[in-house]
């Protein structure tokens, strides 16, 4: 009497499976091809105008503060951060391809120990250019900013942590966060695009960028995304079929809204100045 009812059961559980997994691979599939464009953005905007020192090119595009005349420090912590934000975009990326995991495990470490090292650097670089060097519009966006930098100092301590003690589970979750804390300015963008575009209009959008919109998505940029990937690993840990799918869906609907804020980004963003 038990064995009918409990493999439909377990059908339901990996169905379920299959389509939190399916979710996560497109997500991760949207999000590579929007990191690579940002990369790419980076790499035709930034890098040739700086070896070539012609700094002042940075402020082709609107900037808080980009190149600043006889700001020596300032102007090279900002280059150094840009370009090292291409190399980190790339390196995560490459850290979370199953297939190098699998088939080349020292690249997988030593990208890894080059991530996080970049992590770290970014976030301190980062933290001395919204403080040292004044690169910010409103205090709430110079505080968002900062909890930023210092949630990946944090993330990056425990990733570390973990994967010493071969702790594999708890360091592959706390990888993800590092990921995802180390895409917040990515996620920044993309999801004022997306904004813009569903509504049609920069509704909450100051012109200082203190608007009501402003101010929450200064934090939501990474509130948001940690919170759905929590919400994955739940479900990817739970054996209901209903949480699983539920999550599922969420994560797909979520992933198109970030396809909008892409195309946006790239579109309207970037295209123009590469």
């Amino acid at each position: 009497m038990i064995e009918p009812i409990a493999a439909p059961a377990a059908t339901r559980v990996t169905t379920a499976a299959t389509m939190l997994r399916m979710s996560a691979r497109f997500w991760f599939t949207v999000a590579a091809i929007g990191q690579l464009a940002f990369v790419y953005f980076i790499a035709r905007f930034y890098i040739p105008p700086t070896l070539q020192g012609q700094l002042e090119a940075w402020n082709r595009k609107a900037l808080i503060t980009g190149y600043v005349p006889g700001d020596d420090a300032g102007n090279f912590a900002f280059a150094v951060h840009v370009v090292l934000a291409a190399v980190i975009t790339a390196s995560g990326l490459v850290q979370f391809l199953a297939v190098i995991r699998r088939r080349a495990p020292a690249l997988h470490r030593w990208n890894g120990r080059v991530f996080v090292t970049l992590a770290v650097v970014m976030s301190l670089g980062g933290l001395w250019l919204v403080w040292g060097r004044g690169t910010y519009l409103t205090i709430p966006g110079a505080v968002s900013i900062s909890l930023l930098g210092v949630l990946t100092l944090v993330a990056a301590a425990i990733t570390v942590r973990h994967a010493r003690a071969r702790r594999i589970a708890s360091h592959e979750a706390w990888a993800l966060r590092l990921f995802l804390l180390c895409s917040g300015v990515w996620f920044q963008r993309v999801g004022y695009m997306a904004w813009i575009i569903l509504n049609g209009a920069p509704v909450g959008i100051g012109p200082q960028m203190d608007g009501a919109f402003d101010i929450a998505w200064g934090f939501g940029q990474f509130i948001l995304p940690l919170t759905v990937l929590e919400l994955y690993l739940l479900a990817r840990r739970s054996m209901s079929p209903g949480l699983k799918a539920s999550v599922a869906a969420l994560l797909g609907v979520l992933t198109l809204v970030m396809a909008v804020g892409i195309a946006g980004t790239v579109g309207i963003m970037w295209w123009r100045f590469i």
